[in-house]
């Protein structure tokens, strides 16, 4: 893999950095956000809310609209977007104000990672197209790692509004990045928003959405009430809380990088494993959740299994829209979005039922199996002819040569 190649993945992740910073960070922040804001903290949990609709919103709609733009050109503007929504969002003086910024900041999130899924795939070669989303999606896990901790810390010490602060510079860096280290990519000859649409119309897209939308629940089923669980359930005190979600992290970036790897092998084979891992893993929370060791180690498995979950059903996504990955991968955020607000929902269910906080897990593993069986039961069918292929050729490279060579180790040319 060349320096360019290497460059411009780096462009890619560090978009992603900051895209999982902000999305993550407002959950560790809202008590700080709700005493500020003279509201209490389910109400400022709404941002978390607006930001998840937000990416559901956005990921089809922006990825629709921008068909016939160039794809760097799309993937500056989309940041741009995101830069500024993080700094109103630092800047709100209400907290009505704060959940319409937490919106329009989700808004360019999916149709980011879709739109950079498909420049990765161009810059390596479809071949390797399952290492290149791991790429980008590493800035993710990354930020779960370093990111959100961080903003932890300076929340605490400066006050929550120069954590969206941080989180523009960043979306500042990603812009100027994408735009030196990423070469010109046109769209698909003929692409258009009508294009784009007519693949809502795919059968195998949606039956990925939907097993998606619910496998995916199972992880936010714990993951929203995993710090109660932690310290209630585990006995952990509150000071280690944060060392665990650090180590959740690592798990996810391991999980990144292996599952990009498996991708290329299978990526339908990986969906299914990443299921069957995510359920045996979820099942494991709620059997060891009291014992300290057991409990830190179930949780950094589950980040492993649930990243190369998502990482898989990204990939399957756009191999089942061959004639708009974009949009195919940037819908694989709004399911991911909707199983956030699934699993957190059915999991306060029961825990307000006085199930406690080792009953999320219950819950997440009936999800993924619920998702499992969609996949075993309708959604194993080959994707269309040419899936594999990317979405264009970058304009300021060679596309004389045959598809199937490959182009991992080609210059790309900025």
């Amino acid at each position: 893999m060349t320096t360019r190649v290497r460059a411009a993945l780096l462009a890619l992740a560090l978009g992603g950095f900051a895209i999982g910073t902000t999305e993550f960070a407002t959950m560790g922040l809202l008590p700080e956000i709700a005493r500020d804001l003279g509201v209490s903290i389910p109400a400022a949990g709404h941002t978390i809310t607006a930001y998840a609709l937000g990416v559901v919103v956005g990921a089809p709609t922006l990825a629709a609209l921008g068909a016939r733009m160039d794809r760097r050109r799309l993937l500056v503007l989309l940041m741009a977007a995101f830069t500024v929504a993080n700094v109103v969002s630092a800047l709100a003086p209400t907290a009505d104000w704060l959940v319409v910024a937490r919106f329009v900041a989700g808004l360019p999130h999916g149709a980011y990672f879709g739109v950079g899924a498909v420049m990765g795939t161009a810059v390596v070669g479809p071949e390797r197209r399952g290492r290149a989303v791991a790429a980008m999606m590493t800035g993710l896990t990354v930020a779960c790692t370093v990111g959100v901790p961080l903003t932890a810390v300076v929340g605490g010490a400066v006050g929550w509004r120069w954590s969206f602060v941080g989180v523009g510079v960043v979306g500042l860096a990603t812009m100027l990045a994408v735009r030196a280290w990423t070469p010109s990519l046109a769209p698909l000859p003929g692409a258009s928003v009508a294009t784009e649409l007519r693949a809502l119309r795919n059968r195998a897209m949606w039956v990925a959405f939907g097993a998606g939308a619910v496998g995916f629940g199972g992880m936010f089923a714990v993951y929203s009430y995993v710090k109660p669980l932690l310290t209630d359930v585990t006995g952990l005190p509150v000071a280690a809380v944060p060392v665990v979600l650090a180590l959740y992290g690592v798990g996810m970036t391991a999980g990144t990088l292996l599952g990009g790897r498996l991708a290329d092998r299978s990526v339908l084979g990986t969906v299914v494993g990443g299921m069957v891992a995510t359920i045996v893993v979820l099942v494991l929370v709620a059997l060891v959740g009291p014992y300290p060791v057991a409990a830190v180690l179930a949780l950094v498995l589950l980040g492993v299994a649930t990243q190369v979950l998502g990482l898989s059903l990204q990939t399957r996504l756009m191999d089942v829209t061959p004639a708009a990955p974009s949009l195919g991968a940037a819908l694989c955020h709004s399911a991911l979005n909707l199983g956030n607000a699934a699993g957190a929902f059915l999991g306060g269910l029961v825990i307000a039922a006085g199930w406690g906080y080792l009953a999320p897990a219950w819950v997440g593993a009936g999800l993924t199996a619920l998702g499992l069986l969609v996949v075993l039961t309708v959604g194993r069918g080959a994707p269309p002819a040419a899936a594999g292929q990317p979405a264009g050729q970058p304009t300021d490279q060679p596309t004389d040569q045959p598809t199937d060579q490959p182009r991992a180790e080609e210059p790309v040319a900025v």
